[in-house]
């Protein structure tokens, strides 16, 4: 579906950005971002079970600082504005309260997603979203406030994009329960897996736990960015693009019913994204 519509997040926050504290991790969380107040509802439950005053911490300047120190360290290529880490980084300070602002007063809007083809295998190519340096600020500080509330369930048998985990130690796992005498393997790869990700479905999941409905209209902007290849520009439907710095985190939150259904039923399985190889896979050993 063609579309030049530039998906807009509108609000406006009430909640000033608040004094400066460390920036040290804690329990493997931002301690600036998630305080020992937050830590235990995390670990006690919330009201409901659901998250409602998250924004306010997305937002805030100093989020937005360490979200822009990862993005910087990661690299990468300029998205379709042609804006680079290095040009950012010459006048960080300025651009990053600009992001600040336009996120408190409502009128920040995500730009489209630059989409290029990196080779998948023998004769196979696969799509890569790229999005402007400032979105991709962002999604990071997104992903600093809402990943530890979905951590917090994720099945033990999900490996792929999560915090301190890797493919290595799927591969680990998988020799141990091959060792404890599982010599019966599924051995299932997921394809096109991130492009075909239903939105509604998802955005099901992510109310389950989070009812701030700022912080749900930023995730539904990012998933309707448009993206543009070449001279062609359209609006997803569904999927979340590969290269998005939230969608490994959405791409998990999908298959979470999957795990604890499997787990359920007796299984014992290893889900990981293939990163140690050039071809990055969502794949499953169902033991």
């Amino acid at each position: 579906m063609k579309s030049s519509k530039r998906q807009c997040i509108r609000y406006v926050s009430p909640v000033p950005a608040t004094a400066k504290q460390g920036t040290e991790t804690r329990n493997g969380v931002e301690a600036s971002i998630w305080t020992e107040r937050m830590l235990a509802a995390l670990a006690n439950g919330v009201k409901g079970g659901k998250w409602f005053s998250l924004i306010d911490k997305v937002v805030r300047l100093q989020t937005l600082e360490i979200a822009w120190r990862k993005v910087a360290a990661n690299k990468g290529a300029a998205g379709v504005d042609g804006q680079s880490i290095d040009r950012f980084a010459n006048k960080a300070s300025v651009y990053l309260q600009e992001l600040a602002d336009s996120l408190k007063a409502g009128t920040y809007c995500p730009q489209p997603v630059k989409r290029v083809e990196i080779p998948k295998g023998p004769g196979k190519k696969r799509p890569l979203g790229i999005p402007v340096v400032k979105d991709r600020i962002v999604q990071t500080a997104l992903k600093l406030v809402i990943e530890p509330i979905y951590e917090n369930v994720f099945d033990e048998s999900s490996y792929g994009f999560r915090p301190g985990r890797g493919c290595k130690d799927a591969l680990r796992e998988v020799d141990l329960l091959i060792k404890e005498g599982l010599t019966h393997v599924v051995d299932a790869d997921l394809s096109s897996y991130f492009d075909t990700i239903p939105h509604d479905r998802l955005m099901a999941l992510v109310e389950e736990r989070i009812s701030d409905g700022r912080v749900l209209d930023l995730l539904r902007g990012f998933l309707k960015q448009d993206i543009i290849s070449g001279l062609e520009r359209w609006t997803p439907m569904g999927g979340t693009p590969q290269g998005a710095v939230i969608s490994p985190l959405l791409a998990n939150l999908y298959l979470h019913p999957l795990d604890s259904l499997m787990r359920s039923k007796g299984y014992r399985m290893v889900r990981y994204a293939d990163d140690c190889a050039p071809r990055r896979r969502e794949k499953e050993a169902v033991m």
